[in-house]
C-alpha cells in the first residue's frame, strides 16, 4: 500500500513554510507541487526538496473533479509521495472530501500535514485567500465560501463555534424568515434568506475542515434528490396532483438508503418542531399509506368527541385527563385544518398577530402605554377590544 502526505505549502510564501512541512516534503522518496508558484519551487530545491509540479491535472485533482482525481490516484498509487497544496489541506483544499473518500477506496494512506493558510492574516496583503470584487461588483457563491473560510481562520468568534453552538442562531435565522413572509416584506425577506444561508455555509465550512463533505456536496446531494424525487419531471412519470405527488415524494423516499432502515415512516419527522408543525406533519405522513379520514365532516365529529371528553375530565377535576384531552382536542382541530387545506402553524400566527394588532389598538385607545389597560374593568376592556375591531375593520376611524 502506497502513502500520500499532502502538505500546507502556506500562502505561497516561503516565509511561512512550516517546519513540519519541510521536513514532510523532504522525507518523501517523491514530491510534487499543486499550483505552487515557480519562486516557492525554487526555494524548496535549494532546500534539498526534489519537488516537481504535479504531473495530472492538479487543479480539478484538488476541486474533486472525478476524471482528474482517477488520473491523480493512478500517478499517487505508484509510489509513496507527498503533495504539496497551497495554503492548508483542511481550509484550502475544496474538494478535500471526495479525495479522501477516493484514496481511501484505492488503498492509499493519507497523512494531512498543516500549512499556514491562505487567508492568515499576516499573508493577506501579498495572497489574499479570494481576490475580492469591488464594492460594486456583486459577489458570487465562490466569493461568499471562500468569505466563510476566512472567517473560520482570522475571525475568533468563528474559529470557536461548532455545529451544536450554531442551532440557536439557525433556528432564529429560519423563524426571522418566516416572520418577513407572514409581513409580506420583500427586503427584510432577501436579507433574512441571506442570515440563513450563512448558516448552511457555515455548518458546510465546519464539515470541510474535518473533512467529512463540502458546500459542494450538499448542493450536489440535494439536486441529485430533487431530480430523484421528481420523476415527473425529469423522468416519463406521469403524476397529475399535488396529493399524488406527495404519496410519490413519500414512496420514493422510503427507497432511499437513509430512510429505508428507519423503523418508522414518522422517524423523518423531527420532534423538535413546533407543536402544531408536528401534529400536521404527523398527520400528513399518516395520510401518506391511507390512515386518514375519508371526509372532513368525520374530523368534526371527532372534535366534537373529544370536546366531550375534555370537558367531562374538567368537570371530574383530572388535571393530567384535562391536559391529554385537550391535547387531543388540538390534534383534531389540526387534522381539520390539514383536511381543508390550511397550514395549522400559519393559521396561529396570523391569530397571535391578529391579536396583538387589536391589543395595541386597545392600549392606544385607553392612552398609551404598557400600563394603559391596567385597573380597568372587564367591561371596560370588552368595550375597547369591539371598538378594536370595528376600527381595523374601518367602521371607526
Amino acid at each position: 500500500m502506497s502513502s500520500l502526505a499532502i502538505v500546507g505549502l502556506g500562502p505561497s510564501d516561503e516565509r511561512l513554510l512550516t517546519l513540519g512541512a519541510l521536513e514532510a516534503l523532504r522525507a518523501a522518496p517523491r514530491t510534487f507541487t499543486c499550483d505552487a508558484p515557480p519562486a516557492l519551487l525554487q526555494y524548496l530545491r535549494g532546500h534539498g526538496i526534489k519537488a516537481e509540479p504535479a504531473p495530472f491535472a492538479s487543479g480539478p485533482f484538488l476541486r474533486g473533479v472525478e476524471f482528474a482525481v482517477r488520473e491523480g490516484i493512478a500517478c499517487l498509487a505508484e509510489q509513496d509521495t507527498a503533495l504539496g497544496v497551497v495554503g492548508h489541506p483542511l481550509l484550502d483544499v475544496a474538494g478535500l472530501p471526495q479525495l479522501l473518500r477516493a484514496l481511501d477506496a484505492a488503498g492509499i494512506a493519507v497523512s494531512l500535514v498543516p500549512g499556514v493558510p491562505r487567508s492568515a492574516l499576516s499573508a493577506t496583503a501579498a495572497a489574499p485567500l479570494v481576490p475580492l470584487p469591488a464594492a460594486e461588483a456583486p459577489y458570487t457563491w465562490e466569493d461568499l465560501v471562500a468569505l466563510m473560510a476566512r472567517l473560520r481562520a482570522c475571525c475568533p468568534w468563528d474559529r470557536e463555534q461548532t455545529h451544536a453552538s450554531l442551532l440557536p442562531y439557525l433556528l432564529e435565522e429560519a423563524h426571522e424568515v418566516v416572520e418577513a413572509v407572514d409581513e409580506n416584506d420583500p427586503r427584510k425577506l432577501r436579507e433574512e434568506l441571506g442570515d440563513l444561508l450563512l448558516q448552511i455555509v457555515f455548518h458546510a465550512q465546519l464539515a470541510a475542515e474535518r473533512g467529512l463533505f463540502t458546500v459542494a456536496d450538499v448542493i450536489q446531494t440535494l439536486a441529485a434528490k430533487l431530480i430523484r424525487r421528481h420523476p415527473h419531471v425529469f423522468g416519463d412519470t406521469s403524476i397529475a396532483t399535488a396529493q399524488d405527488q406527495m404519496k410519490s415524494w413519500e414512496l420514493l423516499k422510503t427507497q432511499e438508503d437513509s430512510i429505508r432502515e428507519r423503523a418508522s415512516l414518522l422517524d423523518g419527522v423531527p420532534a423538535s418542531l413546533p407543536a402544531l408543525v408536528h401534529a400536521q406533519r404527523l398527520q400528513e405522513k399518516a395520510q401518506t399509506v391511507g390512515f386518514d379520514w375519508s371526509q372532513a365532516r368525520d374530523v368534526l365529529d371527532k372534535i366534537t368527541e373529544e370536546l366531550a371528553e375534555w370537558k367531562s375530565a374538567l368537570e371530574a377535576g383530572r388535571q393530567e385527563g384535562v391536559r391529554e384531552e385537550l391535547g387531543d382536542v388540538l390534534f383534531s382541530l389540526v387534522n381539520l385544518a390539514r383536511r381543508l387545506g390550511v397550514d395549522a402553524e400559519a393559521a396561529l400566527r396570523h391569530a397571535n398577530a391578529k391579536f396583538r394588532r387589536r391589543f395595541a389598538a386597545m392600549e392606544e385607545m385607553a392612552g398609551g402605554g404598557s400600563r394603559a389597560l391596567a385597573n380597568r374593568s372587564l367591561a371596560d376592556l370588552d368595550a375597547l377590544w369591539e371598538q378594536a375591531k370595528k376600527r381595523e375593520a374601518g367602521q371607526i376611524s
